[in-house]
C-alpha cells in the first residue's frame, strides 16, 4: 500500500533532519550494506577461528583444557562464518571476492606490505 501524501512529506521532513543533525552517521548508513557487514563478520570470523586453531595446537599438549577452548573457539567462529555467508548469499560473495581481485584487497586488510618495504628500504 502507498504512503499517502502527508505521510510522505512527514518521511522527507524526519529524513532532512537526519542529514542535517549527523551527515556522518547518515553517510554511514548509506554507504553500509548488508554484504559489507557480513565480509567484515566474516574477516573477524576467520581470525577468530585461526586463533582458536593457534591455541588448540599450541596448548593441547600441556593442558586439555586449554586445548578444548581452542576448539570451541574454533567451532564458534566456524558458525559465525557460516551464518553470515549464508546472509550473504552467492550474489553477494562474488560481489566481495571481486572487490579484492579489482584492487580492493590493499584496502581490506591494510597496506601493511607496502609499510613494511619502505621500513625495509629506510634501514637498508
Amino acid at each position: 500500500m502507498p504512503l499517502s501524501e502527508d505521510e510522505q512529506r512527514i518521511l522527507q521532513e524526519i529524513e532532512q533532519q537526519f542529514y542535517e543533525h549527523d551527515p556522518a552517521f547518515a553517510h554511514n548508513v548509506g554507504s553500509t550494506t548488508l554484504y559489507r557487514h557480513a565480509g567484515r563478520n566474516l574477516k573477524w570470523a576467520a581470525l577468530g577461528f585461526l586463533t582458536g586453531f593457534v591455541v588448540l595446537i599450541a596448548s593441547f599438549a600441556s593442558s586439555w583444557v586449554l586445548g578444548i577452548i581452542g576448539f570451541l573457539v574454533m567451532f564458534g567462529c566456524a558458525a559465525v562464518f557460516e551464518r553470515n555467508l549464508r546472509k550473504m548469499g552467492k550474489a553477494g560473495w562474488q560481489q566481495w571476492t571481486s572487490s579484492w581481485r579489482g584492487g580492493h584487497f590493499r584496502e581490506s586488510f591494510g597496506d601493511a606490505g607496502r609499510k613494511f618495504r619502505d621500513r625495509f628500504r629506510r634501514d637498508s
